[in-house]
C-alpha cells in the first residue's frame, strides 16, 4: 500500500546495501527473522492505523484483484498491465501476494515508478482536479475526493494497493527495500459497507507475513490477542466478509512439488484460525501453480505467477473478486495479454 512515497535517489541508495546471498542448492536465503518482521510491523501499524486505507463503499458492492509472484526485474509489462486492468474495470483495490521484484535496488525503483503511474493513473480518474492558487500566484492542481470533499496534491492521495511480503521479498537485504515502499507486511484494511441494527457493518481483508513458510511465535501471539481486529469493543460494528492474503500455500498442488509449505502444526492452527474468522477467501501465491481447494467452508486459491519470465506467453495469471451488496461472491481468473514476443 503506498501510503509513503520514498525519493528515487533515497531508494537508490540502498543499493549499497544489497548483496548476493545464495545457498549451495541455488536457493536464495532469508536474512529477516519473522518475529523481528511482525513486531516492526505491528508497531508500525499501531502508529499509523489512519494511513491504512479504511474505505467506504455506499453501494456495498466492489470488485477487488488479486495478483501474485511478478518477480519484477527489468520489465515492467506485467506490473503495468495489472494496475491497468484494476483502474480501468474500477477495482475498488489491488492485492498482491508476495515476491513482487527481485530483490536489487534498481528493480526496487522501476516498481516505485509503476505504483506511482499507476496511482497518478487512478487519482485522476476518481477525483476531481480543483486549481489553487499559491502565496507566490502560481496555479497548482489538487484533486478532490468526491466522498469526503477533502482535496489534496497528487503525491497526497492514497493508492489502493496492499502488498504482502514474499520469500523473495526479504533476500540480499530485501526487507529493508521492501518496507521502504509498502512499512508494513502484517496489517488489516477494513471497508465500511453500510449500517445495520445500529452497527457498522464492515468488510475485512487480513494481510498476514508467510514469507519464511511460517507464522512465527510473535504473529500467532498478537492474532490471538486481536491485534487485527478494527478494535477491542465489538458492540458497535459486525464483519460481512472476511478475505485472507498471504505468500506461502497452504496446500501443495502435488507431492513432488518443491516449494515449501507451513509446518503441520500451523497448519492447523491456520485452518481452525480461518474458520474462526469466518473466511470466505484465502489467497496464496509461492508456488507458481494455480490450484482451488474448499476445506471447512472456507476458499483457498492459489494463484499461479504473473511474471513474465515465469510465464512468458499469455494467461489467466490474476483473480478478480466480485462482493455484492447481499454479501454474496463470486470470483473469475483475468487475462493478462503482455508478453515480450
Amino acid at each position: 500500500m503506498m501510503r509513503k512515497y520514498i525519493g528515487m535517489a533515497a531508494l537508490a541508495a540502498l543499493l549499497l546495501t544489497a548483496c548476493d546471498k545464495v545457498s549451495p542448492t541455488g536457493l536464495l536465503i532469508a536474512t529477516s527473522d519473522v518475529d523481528d518482521r511482525a513486531k516492526m510491523s505491528y508497531e508500525y501499524y499501531q502508529k499509523h492505523k489512519n494511513s491504512f486505507r479504511v474505505q467506504r463503499v455506499e453501494s456495498g458492492e466492489y470488485t477487488f484483484l488479486v495478483g501474485a509472484d511478478s518477480h519484477m526485474v527489468d520489465d515492467t509489462g506485467r506490473m503495468t498491465e495489472m494496475f491497468d486492468i484494476a483502474v480501468d474495470r474500477n477495482d475498488l483495490f489491488v492485492a498482491h501476494l508476495g515476491d513482487i521484484a527481485d530483490t536489487k535496488a534498481e528493480y526496487y525503483i522501476r516498481l516505485d515508478s509503476v505504483v506511482q503511474k499507476a496511482k497518478e493513473k487512478y487519482v485522476k480518474k476518481h477525483y476531481e482536479p480543483v486549481i489553487y492558487t499559491n502565496a507566490n500566484g502560481e496555479p497548482q492542481t489538487y484533486y478532490r475526493d468526491p466522498l469526503t470533499g477533502m482535496a489534496m496534491r497528487l503525491e497526497d492521495h492514497k493508492f489502493p494497493f496492499y502488498p504482502v511480503v514474499g520469500n523473495h521479498d526479504i533476500t540480499n537485504n530485501g526487507w529493508a527495500l521492501w518496507t521502504n515502499l509498502f512499512q508494513s507486511s502484517f496489517y488489516s484494511v477494513f471497508i465500511n459497507v453500510g449500517d445495520y441494527n445500529d452497527k457498522v457493518v464492515m468488510d475485512r481483508l487480513i494481510f498476514l507475513d508467510t514469507a519464511s513458510g511460517t507464522l512465527g511465535r510473535e504473529q500467532i501471539d498478537l492474532l490471538d490477542d486481536g491485534a487485527l481486529d478494527p478494535t477491542d469493543d465489538k458492540s458497535y460494528y459486525t464483519i460481512r466478509n472476511t478475505f485472507v492474503f498471504g505468500h506461502t500455500n497452504i496446500f501443495r498442488v502435488s507431492s513432488f512439488e518443491l516449494a515449501s509449505t507451513f509446518p503441520r502444526e500451523e497448519t492447523f492452527y491456520l485452518l481452525d484460525k480461518f474458520e474462526e474468522w469466518d473466511a470466505d477467501i484465502v489467497f496464496c501465491g509461492h508456488v507458481h501453480q494455480w490450484d482451488e481447494q474448499e476445506v471447512g467452508g472456507v476458499t483457498y486459491l492459489t494463484l499461479d505467477t504473473m511474471s513474465e519470465r515465469n510465464n512468458p506467453d499469455a494467461g489467466d495469471y490474476l483473480v478478480r473478486v466480485t462482493v455484492k451488496k447481499d454479501g454474496s461472491l463470486s470470483w473469475e481468473r483475468v487475462h493478462m495479454s503482455y508478453t515480450t514476443k
